[in-house]
């Protein structure tokens, strides 16, 4: 099986000062700058060719610590000239804070500077963060109709020589995109999507997506998730498709020291997606398509008592443990939900920088070789 890393320029030691901030209306700088967090996350892509891994993958955030890669399309471009053996993915591009022509534009164009013997795997998604809608000018309650007008525009422009687009959001006169892709039927038809809630899965599935799970609850949740896409897709007149699988990692020689970091940096990551998304906000409820995270919030409706129950989560559905630990994990996850391609973050949290290469490189030369035994599905 297939195992790629994704980077996250995650500063989480950023939010008090940005809750601050955001509370008070004044400025203080945070104890890591943003810009450390970003040339650190730099040098872990590079070194995913060197250690064996298959694909860099990256995910798009805005305007908070959460994620600070603002364009994955921008960020992997980069590395497409940095490497020479990766794969790369996005994790997701969210189609409604980007014009779609241009989005279009970026893949083809990263595409061809990849070559032949390099894929790109096209990752979407449709937002949920206040915040970054706010931040972008975009009324959030749009995004289910602007994600799939953009969808729509963005199969058109890689597909067709020439094209055209009149929706509701969107008018696009007859173009065509320059650089044309190489193969752009194939990147249509490899494309993926990311959701957060229950409502987002007939949309990605009815439109021919294929599933992206980037974790926000306990993995065996996601085996009902997958089926419901699977028979949906199957309605809709598309082949079987076998999720990507994004998981945290913290690996260690000792299990006690292991333990102690998964425990810190997983539940970290957790209070970081809850500030970021706002969860524990009641916001949801007067936000057409996003219903489902306003019936969590209603449910804990406490930032601190949320980021436990979430953090305990990640701890128990993520990855850490010893190299063997982690090796029997995978393949637990694999058995569950039978991925083509697992993906790895390797920091999160406030990990330092030096834990993070520490506990990559363990997990690269002892727990890879594993992963890649594991038989992946015949088609994906």
């Amino acid at each position: 099986m297939r195992c790629g890393v994704s980077t996250t320029a995650m500063n989480y030691t950023a939010w008090p000062a940005f809750d601050h901030w955001e509370e008070t209306g004044e400025w203080v700088d945070p104890p890591i700058p943003d810009y450390q967090i970003v040339q650190e996350d730099v040098e872990i892509g590079l070194l995913a060719e060197s250690l064996g891994f298959d694909s860099l993958w990256a995910v798009e955030h805005h305007v908070t610590p959460y994620n600070m890669i603002t364009n994955t399309l921008q960020w992997l471009t980069y590395f497409a000239g940095a490497t020479s053996r990766l794969d790369f993915g996005t994790m997701v591009v969210v189609l409604p804070w980007h014009h779609p022509v241009r989005v279009a534009e970026d893949i083809a164009m990263l595409h061809n500077l990849l070559g032949e013997g390099r894929r790109l795997t096209v990752g979407l998604g449709r937002g949920a963060a206040r915040r970054e809608f706010k931040a972008l000018n975009i009324p959030m309650d749009e995004s289910r109709d602007r994600f799939l007008e953009a969808l729509e525009i963005v199969r058109r422009a890689l597909s067709q020589d020439v094209f055209e687009f009149s929706g509701e959001y969107y008018q696009v006169p007859s173009s065509s995109i320059r650089p044309r892709p190489r193969d752009g039927q194939s990147l249509v038809d490899d494309m993926y999507c990311a959701w957060g809630s229950a409502q987002t899965i007939p949309i990605a599935a009815n439109a021919g997506l294929k599933p992206l799970v980037i974790p926000q609850k306990s993995l065996d949740k996601y085996v009902d998730d997958l089926e419901q896409f699977a028979q949906l897709r199957g309605e809709g007149g598309h082949e079987t498709a076998h999720p990507v699988v994004a998981l945290s990692i913290y690996c260690a020689e000792d299990e006690a020291e292991a333990r102690a970091g998964g425990l810190k940096y997983f539940t970290e990551y957790a209070d970081a997606a809850i500030r970021s998304y706002e969860l524990a906000s009641r916001h949801f409820a007067t936000t057409r398509g996003y219903e489902a995270y306003a019936q969590n919030a209603e449910a804990i409706l406490n930032r601190e008592t949320m980021a436990k129950e979430m953090g305990a989560m990640w701890v128990d559905n993520h990855v850490w443990g010893t190299p063997e630990m982690c090796a029997e994990k995978i393949r637990t996850v694999a058995k569950l939900l039978n991925p083509a391609e697992i993906i790895m973050l390797p920091r999160v949290g406030d990990m330092p920088f030096d834990a993070a290469l520490k506990s990559m490189r363990l997990f690269a030369r002892e727990v890879l070789p594993a992963i890649h035994e594991i038989e992946a599905p015949a088609s994906s």
